[in-house]
Formats: C-alpha cells, sequence, structure tokens
C-alpha cells in the first residue's frame, strides 16, 4: 500500500512540511512518481522507528490488521531467536550472516534472499538511527512457514549502514512471516516497541534474552493498554 505526502502527515500528525523534511534528509523513504512522494506503509513502519518521529500506539490500529491471530513480539522473538557476536565487515557482509544463521524452511533460496536485501539497501539504508536497523525487502518476506518469527542480531562490531544519523549499527531485527499481513501487524507493533527508552537500553547494553525478552513483553502489554512511548519532537 502506497500513501502519498498528506496522507502520512494524518497519519503522523505532524505537518506535511515536516514529512517533505524528513524526506530531504533521508529519515523517510519516498518514490517519486509524476512530481509527486510515495511512501510504501512497510517502508513508513520501518522508518518511523526514527528518534526524530515521535508516535502514538493508535496508529498501528489499522482495520486490517484487527483481529489477526499472530503471536506477540516475545513470542515471535522467541521463534526467530537473539544471535550474539554476529561477524561482519561490511552490509553485505552481515546481511550474509544474517540469512545464514535464520531458521528457514529446507527449500529456501539463501542466496537470493541476501541479493533482496542488499537490493532494497541500494535504494536507501534501512537503518533507522541510533545503531539499529531493519532489513527489508520492498515486499514482506514471505516463507513456507506456519508462524512469523523475528531474529535480533548484536554484531561484534559495529558497521556503518549509511544510516541518516550518521551511526553505525550494533543491532539488526529481520521479520519472516507467512503472510503479508502478518508481517505488517508485528513491523508496526515493533516500531512501536523501539521507541521504549528502557528497550532500548537493554538492547544498547546488550543484555541478556531473558531481558530483552521481558522488556518486549512489558512494551507490547502498554500497547495493549493505549499508552504512548517516545520523546520525538512533531510540529
Amino acid at each position: 500500500m502506497q500513501l502519498n505526502v498528506r496522507e502520512v502527515s494524518k497519519l503522523l500528525k505532524v505537518s506535511e512540511k515536516r514529512v517533505y523534511n524528513w524526506i530531504k534528509r533521508g529519515i523517510l523513504r519516498a518514490d517519486r512518481v509524476n512530481e509527486r512522494y510515495l511512501l510504501h506503509r512497510s517502508d513508513l513502519l520501518e522508518q518511523i522507528s526514527s528518534r526524530e518521529i515521535d508516535i502514538s500506539a493508535q496508529i498501528f490500529e489499522a482495520p486490517s490488521s484487527a483481529g489477526i491471530a499472530v503471536p506477540g513480539l516475545g513470542d515471535a522473538l522467541k521463534a526467530g531467536g537473539i544471535v550474539y557476536g554476529l561477524e561482519g565487515d561490511d552490509k553485505a557482509a552481515i546481511l550474509s550472516a544474517i540469512v545464514s544463521c535464520l531458521a528457514l524452511p529446507p527449500n529456501t533460496d539463501r542466496i537470493s534472499l541476501v541479493r533482496l536485501l542488499m537490493a532494497r539497501e541500494a535504494l536507501g539504508s534501512t537503518a533507522i538511527g541510533e545503531g539499529i536497523a531493519v532489513p527489508h525487502v520492498r515486499r514482506p518476506i514471505l516463507l513456507n512457514t506456519t508462524t512469523p518469527a523475528m531474529s535480533l542480531c548484536f554484531l561484534q562490531k559495529p558497521v556503518d549502514f549509511a544510516a541518516f544519523d550518521g551511526q553505525p549499527i550494533f543491532a539488526v531485527f529481520l521479520i519472516i512471516s507467512p503472510t503479508a499481513r502478518m508481517h505488517l501487524h508485528l513491523l508496526s507493533r515493533l516500531s512501536f516497541a523501539l521507541h521504549d527508552s528502557r528497550l532500548k537500553d537493554a538492547l544498547a547494553r546488550r543484555t541478556t534474552s531473558d531481558e530483552i525478552l521481558a522488556e518486549f513483553e512489558r512494551v507490547e502489554r502498554a500497547l495493549e493498554e493505549g499508552s504512548d512511548v517516545g520523546t520525538g519532537d512533531n510540529v
């Protein structure tokens, strides 16, 4: 689904001028079609995790996600796993290492998946700032699996991902889903969670798997209750 600048402005409750500014600075990625900007919903959900964009839990309550039986962030992270000390000297090596360690169906073409991820990076970095990246392809990664999974990989050393804030990344999230609807549902909740200061502190400390899982479950409870997080500056 594509959104124009006006629709994004209303969704994020900011001025259109601010949206154009974010596009110009690379915080939001947009395609220019017939003299106007269009933003993909999946791209938007990943990129609004930026610390500059304050959000409300309510913007994630899209009709398409209503009534979907999907696991919470904690369950998805348990399914995908947390990896520490992932090695790689550049973006290509990191993405290849991540795909290599994912628990994927036996017939998955891992080489093609890496190429798709790299092709997306060529269009614009998937780093969202503050040392975190959410690699993805232009369409959700859909595989022959029964449940979605979210993997978190901590890098052995920070790697330049051409983030808009100039910070190298130390942590990478990757979501694998059987359907596009499940992908967007989990992605929206991840975007909300990454505004939480306690969760981000746990990630920065590269703390234990149990503590990180507990933080995700706490934030998701706040989402269910309709609470807000984030300290962005909307105008």
